[in-house]
C-alpha cells in the first residue's frame, strides 16, 4: 500500500491493469465474434453449394464410382434420385447418413459429427455436409488471428503510457531535485518551466511562501543587526561608569557613579525589554492570539493610572478628556502594550511641565481612543519614518530608544488597527490616534502611516 502513494506507481498500476484488463476483454470478445462469424460463413458456404448443385449441372450414375481426390477439409456431397437412390457421392471413406432432414441439420456417426444442408428438387436430394471438427480447427484459426492484434498491441500500449506517465511527472521530479539541492537560506522561487497546471499553483504558493520566509528571515538579520548596534552603545556607557565607579576617589563621586550606573542599567533593561516586545508582537502570526472584547475605557484608565508615577516624576499633566463607554475585540496584553508604549513615548517626549491627554470616542462603526501631548510633534516629512525600529528624530531627547512606535505598528497591523499620526490643536504637539472596529463590526483595516 506505501507503493500506491506514489502518483506515479498509482498511475502506472491502475493504467497498466486497465490496459491488461481491457485486452483480456478485448481477446475473450473478439475470439468469441471470430468463432460465430466463421460458424456463419461456414454454414452459408454449405447452403450455397447446395443450392448451386440443385441448380447447376447433372449428375449421372456413371459418376457414382468415381472417387475424388478429397481431404478432410473438402465439402461431403450425397445425391440422391427422387426414388430414394444415391446416385452420387463425393468420398467412399465417409458415408453419411441416409436420414435425410431438409435444411441446416447435425448429425452423428460412427465417424464423427457433421453440420449438413440438404436441399429437394422434383428429381433429386442434394446432402451437403462438413465435418465439425474441421470446422472448429478453420474457425479457431480465423479466431486467433482476430486475437492476434490485440495481444500484439496491449505490450506497446503499455510501453507508451510508461513512457508517458515517466515524462510527465519529470517536471515534478525536477522540482523535487531542485528542492532538494537547496541550501539554508536560499530561497528564491521555484522556477515552474514545464510544470503540470495540476501541480502550478502549488509551485506558485510554495513560491509565495518563500518569498514570504525571506523577508522574515531579511528583517530578522536585520532585527539582529540593529539590536547589536543598539545595545553596543548601553553596554559601553555601563562599562566607563564601572570603570568611573572603581576610580572613584571619595565617597561622593562613589555615589554620583553608583547613580549614573543604575541609571545606564535602567536604560539597557527598557531596551532589552522592548526588543523582546518587539520580536514577540512581529513573530506572532495573524489569529494565533484570541482576541476578547474588552472596555477600552477601563483600559485607558489602567494604563494612565500606571503612566502616572512618570508623569508625576517629570512634572507632566496627564489625565483623560473624554471616557466614551467603548468595547473592542483585542488580544489584551496586545492593548495593554499598546497604551503603554504610546503613553510613555507622549511623556518622554514631552517637556517638564508639558501636558499629555488622553480620550475615547464611541462613534458609529468604529470607536477611538487618542493621545495628544504638547511636545515638539512630529513633521509630517517623518512621520512614516517613525514607525521604523530605532528611528529617533534630529533634535529630540536621547531618552528613548526608538522601538515604542514599532512596537505599536507591529500591534496594529496584527489586530487590524488603524493609527494616524497628526498635529494636536489643543495641545500643538503630537497627536496619535487608534481607530478600533466597533463591537461585533468587522476591523476598520491595517495600520495607515499617516
Amino acid at each position: 500500500m506505501n507503493m500506491l502513494r506514489s502518483v506515479r506507481a498509482r498511475l502506472l498500476v491502475f493504467l497498466l491493469a486497465a490496459i491488461v484488463l481491457f485486452a483480456i476483454v478485448q481477446a475473450v470478445v473478439a475470439y468469441r465474434s471470430a468463432l460465430s462469424q466463421a460458424d456463419e460463413m461456414f454454414d452459408n458456404h454449405l447452403q450455397r453449394t447446395a443450392v448451386s448443385l440443385a441448380r447447376g449441372a447433372p449428375m449421372s450414375p456413371a459418376l457414382a464410382g468415381e472417387e475424388a481426390g478429397a481431404n478432410d477439409e473438402d465439402l461431403l456431397i450425397q445425391i440422391w434420385s427422387a426414388e430414394g437412390v444415391r446416385i452420387y457421392r463425393s468420398t467412399r471413406r465417409i458415408v453419411l447418413p441416409e436420414q435425410i432432414v431438409l435444411g441446416m441439420s447435425t448429425v452423428t456417426t460412427a465417424q464423427a459429427s457433421y453440420r449438413m444442408y440438404s436441399v429437394a428438387t422434383p428429381t433429386r436430394i442434394i446432402q451437403v455436409g462438413q465435418d465439425l471438427a474441421v470446422r472448429q480447427r478453420l474457425a479457431g484459426g480465423f479466431a486467433w488471428r482476430a486475437v492476434l492484434p490485440t495481444a500484439a498491441m496491449a505490450p506497446l500500449l503499455m510501453i507508451i503510457v510508461w513512457w508517458v506517465v515517466g515524462s510527465s511527472l519529470a517536471p515534478v521530479d525536477r522540482v523535487r531535485r531542485q528542492l532538494a539541492q537547496r541550501q539554508p537560506g536560499d530561497l528564491p522561487g521555484i522556477d515552474e518551466g514545464d510544470v503540470p497546471d495540476e501541480v502550478r499553483p502549488m509551485i506558485a504558493e510554495m513560491n509565495l511562501l518563500f518569498a514570504r520566509v525571506d523577508r522574515a528571515f531579511s528583517a530578522q538579520r536585520q532585527f539582529v543587526g540593529d539590536a547589536a548596534h543598539e545595545l553596543r552603545t548601553p553596554l559601553t556607557a555601563l562599562k566607563l561608569q564601572i570603570d568611573a565607579l572603581s576610580r572613584a576617589p571619595d565617597e561622593a563621586a562613589r555615589a554620583r557613579a553608583v547613580a549614573r550606573l543604575e541609571e545606564g542599567v535602567e536604560r539597557a533593561r527598557r531596551l532589552v525589554e522592548q526588543l523582546l516586545s518587539l520580536a514577540r508582537q512581529e513573530a506572532a502570526p495573524v489569529g494565533t492570539v484570541v482576541a476578547a472584547n474588552i472596555s477600552l475605557t477601563d483600559a485607558v484608565r489602567l494604563a494612565i493610572a500606571d503612566a502616572v508615577p512618570l508623569a508625576q516624576a517629570r512634572d507632566i499633566d496627564l489625565g483623560m478628556v473624554r471616557d466614551d463607554a467603548a468595547v473592542a475585540a483585542i488580544a489584551p496584553d496586545a492593548l495593554r502594550m499598546l497604551l503603554s508604549n504610546l503613553l510613555d513615548n507622549a511623556i518622554k517626549y514631552t517637556s517638564a511641565g508639558g501636558r499629555v491627554d488622553v480620550g475615547v470616542a464611541n462613534e458609529p462603526g468604529a470607536c477611538r481612543v487618542w493621545v495628544e501631548d504638547s511636545g515638539p510633534g512630529i513633521p509630517v516629512r517623518d512621520r512614516a519614518r517613525v514607525f521604523e525600529r530605532f528611528v529617533r528624530l534630529d533634535g529630540t531627547s536621547g531618552e528613548g530608544t526608538g522601538l515604542g512606535l514599532a512596537i505599536v505598528k507591529a500591534i496594529a497591523d496584527r489586530e487590524g488597527i488603524v493609527v494616524t499620526l497628526d498635529e494636536s490643536e489643543a495641545l500643538g504637539g503630537l497627536r496619535i490616534t487608534l481607530r478600533f472596529a466597533a463591537h461585533g463590526a468587522s476591523p476598520p483595516g491595517q495600520a495607515a502611516l499617516g
